[in-house]
């Protein structure tokens, strides 16, 4: 596996590579590789060409009382991950931001509503790093997971708006033995903690496949007196929420039944 951790290196690397031929997949992660990571780098590995898996914490998408600072990282164990999982390239870079950094990706539709409403700028700040990341490494196909589906939404409205030429694949949600969503953030949780996250899913699992989902699982939801409901809302036929527990913010979703 190749290790990569200049720009400018990944850059001329996906030059060569375009001038070739070689199709490549992409998956872009912000590492502390999980299962659901894992579940993407083998999809990634179905489709024909390299694997490349980028791990880079994106200072852009988080608000400043954000957890930025103490966000897990673990390049050791993220790069034996991607070793046994027959990754091609791991490209890691140290920053993507000139000091005086002044252009953004702004998208103005599937931004609102849903994450927005809380985390204000953060989808700017993911459109304009994925953007600097298809650049850079000017992948054939490009794999997110659906556990983060209006960020996945809004990545295939980008690849159409600019007609960048990547197949943007989604990948159903991995979750745990619980049913809890795998994310790099269950790590802050304690266990007695992650037992109660638990009811998060199956809350909005049963809801999804009522009439009018949004309303009970929002009433099913305020019960639990360690969450707190951030939102709940269906769009594009998936039932979406968000909850804190204590200063912890989780996000799930489902397709609807109805």
């Amino acid at each position: 596996m190749m290790e990569i951790f200049e720009p400018s290196i990944m850059q001329s690397l996906a030059s060569q590579w375009k001038k070739e031929g070689q199709p490549v997949c992409l998956v872009p992660t912000m590492g502390a590789l999980h299962h659901g990571h894992i579940a993407l780098i083998q999809e990634a590995k179905r489709q024909a060409g390299l694997t490349v898996v980028s791990i880079y914490v994106n200072p852009t998408q988080f608000l400043p009382t954000e957890d930025f600072a103490i966000y897990p990282r673990n390049y050791p164990l993220d790069r034996q991950i991607c070793e046994e999982n027959g990754v091609d390239v791991l490209f890691a870079p140290k920053g993507l931001y000139a000091e005086d950094h002044s252009s953004w990706i702004v998208e103005e539709d599937i931004s609102n509503g849903r994450c927005s409403k809380t985390r204000p700028g953060h989808f700017r700040g993911v459109a304009t790093v994925l953007m600097k990341l298809f650049w850079l490494i000017q992948p054939t196909k490009a794999i997110f997971g659906w556990k983060d589906a209006q960020q996945l939404e809004l990545v295939r409205r980008i690849v159409r708006d600019f007609y960048i030429p990547i197949e943007i694949i989604g990948v159903e949600t991995v979750r745990e033995e619980s049913g809890l969503a795998c994310s790099s953030r269950n790590a802050y949780l304690t266990e007695e903690q992650k037992k109660i996250a638990a009811l998060f899913p199956r809350i909005l699992k049963e809801a999804s496949m009522m009439a009018e989902p949004e309303a009970w699982a929002r009433r099913e939801l305020e019960k639990i007196s360690c969450f707190k409901v951030d939102y709940v809302e269906k769009v594009n036929g998936r039932l979406c929420g968000a909850i804190w527990i204590d200063k912890i913010r989780l996000i799930d979703n489902f397709p609807c039944a109805r």
